[in-house]
């Protein structure tokens, strides 16, 4: 993913982009209009994600790899993938069973941890793939349509997490980054709640009538931008505003800030950040549904230490669209993803709650280590060394994926050591 740039930076919607996301703004305006003129921000976000056939998520549209918004793991390079299926492999030979994908994107893991597994032995009894993307899961058919008989009629899609115990393994590359989050900010030593409202409609009369601003709804100021922009992409009708935080997230905040306080105190007037205490319920769920075996979760974030920083006054809210990262959500809704880091103390909490046992946690450089990617890039082949070389170091590099990524194993009934931790051990930070 690119570094964080400025919107007026990003490339002009299409055509049947604006339409969509002109109805999208339009679907969420209405949703705050019922509300009263307000909505906490992680409201926002599951809209503009998730609301049925309009979200980023839920309509139709290439979000993923060349063309996409945004590039995983897995699209970089299969050698994520058969590293992953090799720590798949010592799970699934311990306690057997089936491998479990949350969100798969376009396929490429599941196909290649497939392979891998059948070059090793341990195909799974079967591969399923819980997505909420109709788009997605139409790349997905085709990717696993590719693979041999006896690997794709193992894959099922699923709506829902299995109702029956489940063992084996579940995988969730980037899931938790796309959770919906709350946004909070610091006032006075008490948390405040940031939601969005609508612009006022002298505010918006303005807008148009000057087509070389624009709102952007983050923070109180207009954003200047070229007049083209100005005209491709209409100002959203969104701005921030803060409000009354609920419970939940006034005793998160208190935990959170407990936990910072030291000899400066904690973090200054005006800190905005993020938490996400939806993270509770969904490792909950996930743990219901697993009998035994391992949830492997890879995601950028950091431990709870570092990710509130008091000099990271802003938070870590990204939105990706076309290969750009940029932090405001106010624009091209509908039609680019909206992700926070996450707080993996937050995770191991929730695991702890849920009756899992955390069982590793490291960089993925570390977990790609300890699984033997160092071998898998030998090749007698010049050319091929060289291509191998070049995905390896996208993965490992700590200005690549290698430091900001993270892998995380949760446990139940499963006590054998897990190479991919074998390199690092992080779990004194979290």
């Amino acid at each position: 993913m690119t570094a964080s740039r400025a919107p007026s930076t990003l490339p002009a919607l299409a055509p049947e982009e604006a339409e969509h996301s002109r109805l999208v703004t339009a679907f969420i305006q209405e949703r705050i209009k019922a509300a009263g003129g307000w909505l906490p921000f992680d409201a926002f976000m599951e809209l503009a994600l998730y609301a049925p056939g309009l979200g980023y998520y839920s309509a139709g549209s290439t979000k993923i790899g060349r063309g996409g918004d945004f590039t995983t793991a897995p699209e970089v390079s299969d050698l994520f993938s058969r590293c992953v299926g090799r720590q798949c492999s010592e799970v699934l030979e311990k306690v057997g069973g089936s491998i479990l994908e949350l969100g798969a994107g376009t396929g490429r893991l599941a196909a290649a941890v497939l392979t891998e597994l059948s070059a090793i032995g341990r195909v799974p009894e079967q591969y399923f793939i819980l997505e909420v993307s109709a788009d997605l899961r139409d790349r997905q058919r085709e990717r696993v349509s590719q693979l041999p008989a006896a690997l794709r009629n193992r894959v099922v899609w699923l709506d829902v997490l299995p109702s029956q115990p489940f063992r084996g393994v579940v995988l969730a590359n980037e899931v938790l980054d796309a959770l919906p989050c709350e946004r909070v900010v610091v006032r006075d030593g008490q948390v405040r709640a940031l939601g969005v409202g609508l612009v006022p409609a002298s505010d918006a009369a303005e807008i148009e009538a000057d087509a070389g601003v624009e709102r952007s709804g983050v923070g109180s100021a207009a954003r200047l931008v070229e007049p083209e922009r100005a005209a491709e992409n209409p100002a959203p009708g969104f701005v921030e505003r803060e409000g009354v935080a609920s419970a939940a997230v006034v005793d998160a905040w208190r935990e959170i800030d407990k936990g910072l306080s030291g000899p400066g105190g904690g973090v200054p007037e005006g800190y905005r950040t993020e938490l996400c205490t939806r993270i509770g319920p969904w490792i909950a769920g996930l743990s219901e549904c697993l009998a035994s075996g391992m949830i492997l979760l890879f995601d950028y974030g950091l431990p709870r230490a570092h990710y509130y920083h008091p000099q990271r006054t802003d938070g870590t809210l990204r939105c990706h669209f076309k290969q750009r990262a940029h932090d405001d959500p106010f624009i091209n809704v509908g039609v680019q993803d909206i992700t926070a880091w996450v707080d993996f103390t937050r995770v191991a909490e929730a695991a702890d709650a849920a009756g899992l046992q955390v069982s590793g946690f490291a960089t993925q450089a570390a977990f790609l280590l300890g699984l033997g990617i160092e071998e898998m890039v030998s090749d007698p082949d010049i050319a091929r060394h060289a291509k191998l070389a070049g995905e390896a170091r996208k993965l490992l590099m700590p200005g690549e994926m290698g430091e900001a990524f993270k892998a995380m194993a949760l446990t139940r009934d499963f006590d054998d050591a897990l190479s991919g931790f074998a390199v690092q051990d992080l779990r004194h930070s979290l």
